[in-house]
C-alpha cells in the first residue's frame, strides 16, 4: 500500500505544479462571482414585488440548482482534461518506464494514479459545492434540501468520468483519449436530456433512446438524481423546470453505476497489466 499512497502523492505534486487545480479554482470562483450577483439581483428584483415569501424561496431554490449544475459541469471537465495525459501520456513518450521498472506492480501504479486524482477532483467538487451553497444562503437564505447527498453523488459521477479517462489512457493517445470521453460525456448530457424530454412528450422510443445513452455512460443520470434529491418538492414539480421531477433515475440506476465504474476499473487494469509499454 506504500507504493500506492507514494505514486498518489507523486500525482498530487504534479498536478499543483501544473497549476491544474488552481486554475480550475480560479474559473470556479469567477463563475462563483457570476451567481452570486445574478442572486443577488434576482432577489432586489423580488423586493419591488408583492410575491409572497414561499414561492420567492421556490424560484431562488431553483438558481440555486442551477449554479450547482454549473459546478458539476465544471468539475466533470475538469477531471477529463486534468487526467487524459496521465497514463496516455506517459505511456506515449516512454516516461512511465522509470515508474514501471521499480518494484512496482503495474496496478499499484493505476491505483495511485487514480487515487491521487480521484482526491484532487473530490476536493475541488467539495469546494466549489459549499462555496456555492454558502453564497446561495448569505444571499438568498436558500439551501439544498440533501446537500450531502448531492455532493456525493456529483462526486461519484466526475469519479466516473476519471475512470473512463484512465480506460482509454491504456488504449489510446492523449487526444484521442480525450475525444472518446469527451464524446462520452456528450451521449451522457444527451440521454440526460432526452429523458427528460421524454416526460414532457411522452415519447416511449425517446424514453428508449435516452435510457440506452444512460447506460453507454450513466455519469449524467447520476446528476438527475443529485437535482432531485436536493430540490425542494414544489420546485421539481414545476414542469417549466429544465431539472423538474419528469424522469428521475432510480436508486437502480445509482447501483448500476457503481457496476459500471467496477468494470470500466477492472477493463483498465488488465488492458494496462496486458499492454507492451
Amino acid at each position: 500500500m506504500s507504493g500506492i499512497w507514494t505514486i498518489a502523492r507523486v500525482t498530487l505534486r504534479e498536478s499543483a505544479r501544473r497549476k491544474l487545480l488552481w486554475m480550475a479554482l480560479l474559473a470556479g470562483g469567477v463563475l462563483l462571482a457570476i451567481f452570486a450577483i445574478a442572486l443577488h439581483l434576482q432577489v432586489l428584483q423580488f423586493q419591488g414585488r408583492s410575491m409572497s415569501p414561499f414561492l420567492r424561496y421556490q424560484v431562488e431554490s431553483g438558481m440555486l440548482i442551477i449554479g450547482l449544475y454549473t459546478c458539476d459541469l465544471v468539475a466533470v471537465v475538469l477531471t477529463i482534461l486534468a487526467s487524459i495525459d496521465t497514463l496516455a501520456g506517459e505511456i506515449g513518450s516512454g516516461t512511465i518506464h522509470a515508474i514501471a521498472t521499480k518494484p512496482l506492480a503495474r496496478w499499484q501504479i493505476f491505483a495511485g494514479k487514480f487515487l491521487g486524482f480521484a482526491v484532487m477532483v473530490v476536493v475541488y467538487v467539495a469546494v466549489t459545492f459549499w462555496a456555492t451553497v454558502g453564497v446561495a444562503h448569505a444571499v438568498a437564505g436558500v439551501m439544498p434540501v440533501h446537500a450531502l447527498r448531492g455532493m456525493l453523488l456529483i462526486m461519484f459521477e466526475c469519479i466516473i468520468a476519471l475512470s473512463l479517462s484512465f480506460l482509454f489512457g491504456t488504449w489510446f493517445t492523449t487526444l484521442t483519449n480525450g475525444v472518446v470521453v469527451l464524446g462520452l460525456q456528450g451521449v451522457a448530457l444527451m440521454g440526460g436530456w432526452l429523458e427528460q424530454v421524454s416526460g414532457f412528450s411522452q415519447s416511449a422510443h425517446i424514453v428508449t433512446l435516452g435510457v440506452i445513452s444512460s447506460l453507454i455512460q450513466p455519469g449524467e443520470s447520476l446528476w438527475r438524481r443529485a437535482a432531485y434529491e436536493m430540490q425542494t418538492p414544489l420546485a421539481g414539480s414545476l414542469r417549466f423546470s429544465p431539472f423538474a421531477n419528469v424522469s428521475i433515475p432510480s436508486m437502480t440506476a445509482v447501483a448500476y453505476a457503481g457496476f459500471y465504474l467496477c468494470v470500466v476499473m477492472a477493463a483498465a487494469v488488465y488492458h494496462l497489466h496486458r499492454r507492451d509499454l
